[in-house]
């Protein structure tokens, strides 16, 4: 449990670090060319790997539906997370994609036969009334951009659930690899046709490369908890996002960092250290075959 709750530290970092850079990178370019740029640049720096690990043969799979399914809805869950970015504040996006777990809770013990302790939805609930007292939603009309990060939210959710389900015959690194290379196909033709291609500037390339490292390895991170943990225990240490993004907002860009959000980063740390305290301890045989 404790290597599941390391990689997700790595996934929560990373993942507040492209929060910002996607922002900056936004101001400039298409939403299609950050992706498009983002998966061949992250497919750059992961070759090391992929040759270390024998080179593209070895990424062969069995599974080729189950990773263009996966791929496909996590494309179209990160436009719409990205997109987001523009109408909204990073918080708000942030908070909203927190409904991710709710579908998750569902997907992973519908599908996957994942079990639903009271630990879990302890978890899960704390998590989300610690969103709530941070984001303390207005009574107004919903901003369309809420409704695209929801959506996103959804697709995020789905995509957790389908990589659970492939770690447990492919490797990390495979999963990696054929996301991108299934999301680069797929965002090539709206990135070079839709919209007018723009070469970034020097100060947007900067962020480009951020953006490319921080979202294939954080990925990687995901995908190496997964490993250790059911969904239902990896996702919600990821509601720590909020409170790590609101700080990250307050120093980057001025934000203020008020009691509520320290309250509600209580509740979700609260929440997360139950769901923790409740885990079962995985046999001995499977957490040598996880470690191999």
């Amino acid at each position: 449990m404790l290597k599941a709750a390391l990689w997700m530290a790595g996934w929560l970092a990373l993942m507040v670090i492209v929060a910002v850079a996607g922002r900056e990178t936004l101001r400039e370019l298409s939403v299609f060319q950050v992706m498009e740029l983002r998966s061949l640049i992250g497919f750059a720096m992961l070759y090391p790997l992929i040759h270390k690990a024998g080179g593209v043969t070895a990424m062969a799979t069995a599974r080729p539906l189950a990773h263009l399914s996966r791929n496909l809805v996590h494309y179209a869950a990160q436009l719409g997370w990205f997109y987001a970015l523009t109408l909204i504040s990073i918080g708000q996006v942030v908070s909203i994609e927190f409904t991710m777990p709710i579908w998750i809770a569902i997907l992973a013990a519908t599908f996957l036969g994942e079990h639903m302790n009271v630990w879990k939805i302890t978890a899960v609930v704390l998590g989300l009334i610690g969103v709530v007292v941070i984001v303390r939603p207005a009574t107004s009309s919903i901003d369309p951009g809420q409704l695209i990060a929801l959506g996103a939210a959804v697709g995020f959710g789905i995509s957790v659930t389908l990589m659970k389900s492939l770690t447990r015959t492919e490797s990390t690194l495979a999963i990696i690899f054929w996301m991108l290379i299934i999301q680069s196909a797929a965002g090539l033709v709206p990135a070079l046709w839709l919209w007018l291609w723009q070469w970034p500037s020097a100060y947007v390339w900067a962020w480009i490369v951020i953006i490319a490292f921080c979202g294939t390895f954080s990925h990687y991170c995901m995908a190496r908890a997964l490993t250790y943990a059911d969904a239902t225990i990896v996702v919600p240490m990821d509601f720590l996002r909020v409170p790590l993004s609101a700080t990250a907002g307050w120093l980057i860009y001025g934000e203020r960092l008020d009691a509520y959000t320290v309250i509600g980063a209580a509740l979700i740390l609260t929440g997360n250290l139950l769901n923790l305290r409740g885990a079962p301890r995985p046999p001995a045989a499977a957490s040598i075959r996880n470690s191999s």
